[in-house]
């Protein structure tokens, strides 16, 4: 098993692999696909272990914990080693990510997990070609989430990660004398429970196919970390502290001409749609359900806002 290092910064799953989970606008959904949203910061993560006498018994397993404002979106960065990558396997509330399914192992068709690098960023879950919905924190036990929307319950929210190690030599046990330079995508300006992931708006965004083929992966050699999400009021009783302030709404970050940003990645190839992650239901068709009416403003971003990087 791979070591796992929870501290505030993010989740360093191995000697190589990290994660941190970003801040960010929440995308509207109103059937537009957006650009790639801005990182405002990362969000705290908490070792569960510091908290003991305070979590929810069902958080034992557990080994962090984030925490957000309901409606609250957020991004996944990964920091991966491109002369030695990883085989990541993504779940929220028990559901992959990619697929829909509640697979264990790292299947081929349909591919169920990501490889870092080349895959940089994930915002939400993969439901087109060239798009995913973002992840928005709604509470468990409404049926906003995609573990609801799936599976018809919901009783394990949070985020599950598994980072798998490739097979001996496959790739050199040593780094080359150039370090690797990531992309950032900074924006360099200056109800009581635990909470689960639904599906926001559109966001442009590739998945990248395996580029070195599933028997690249030692599926017994690999690292798993859980990590649940709680709103105001649990994280203030089990920590007693202040919840972070929210970042501002999209649209306004983009009235102040603010940058979004793009990926020069024409060329590289994309997973297909995924027809379950398709259907499931995003926040505004679980509102227009519930019979509220609760609609982000639209706006338009510009092209001289959307800073592109090389992929």
């Amino acid at each position: 098993m791979l070591e796992v290092v929870v501290d505030r910064q993010g989740v360093q799953i191995g000697q190589r692999f990290a994660v941190s989970f970003q801040r960010t606008l929440r995308i509207p959904d109103d059937g537009r696909t957006y650009p790639l949203p801005p990182g405002l910061g990362r969000f705290p993560v908490f070792r569960v272990q510091d908290f003991s006498a305070h979590v929810p018994e069902g958080w034992r397993q557990g080994d962090g914990f984030i925490p957000l404002y309901q409606r609250e979106a957020l991004w996944l960065g990964f920091g991966a080693a491109a002369w030695k990558p990883n085989a990541v396997k993504i779940a929220v509330g028990g559901v992959n990510v990619l697929t829909g399914e509640p697979n264990d192992n790292i299947l081929r068709d349909p591919q169920n997990y990501i490889v870092c690098p080349p895959q940089l960023w994930l915002d939400g879950i993969h439901t087109q070609r060239d798009a995913v919905r973002q992840f928005v924190a709604m509470p468990l036990g409404a049926g906003y989430t995609v573990e609801a929307s799936v599976t018809g319950v919901e009783k394990v929210g949070g985020i599950q990660i598994v980072v798998f190690e490739p097979k001996p030599g496959k790739f050199p046990d040593q780094p080359p004398e150039a370090p690797d330079l990531p992309l950032t995508r900074s924006a360099r300006p200056a109800g009581f429970g635990q909470m689960g992931l639904g599906a926001g708006g559109a966001i442009q965004q590739k998945i990248y196919p395996d580029p070195y083929g599933i028997e690249t992966w030692d599926q017994s050699n690999y690292g798993r970390v859980v990590i649940h999400l709680v709103n105001s009021p649990q994280f203030q009783a089990i920590t007693q502290m202040p919840l972070p302030p929210t970042p501002i709404d999209a649209k306004t970050y983009t009235d102040y001409g603010l940058p979004w940003f793009g990926l020069y990645d024409e060329t590289a190839a994309s997973l297909p749609d995924n027809e379950l992650l398709n259907q499931v239901r995003t926040i505004v068709e679980t509102d227009a359900e519930y019979g509220e009416v609760i609609e982000d403003e639209s706006f338009e971003v510009s092209e001289s806002q959307i800073e592109k990087l090389e992929f």
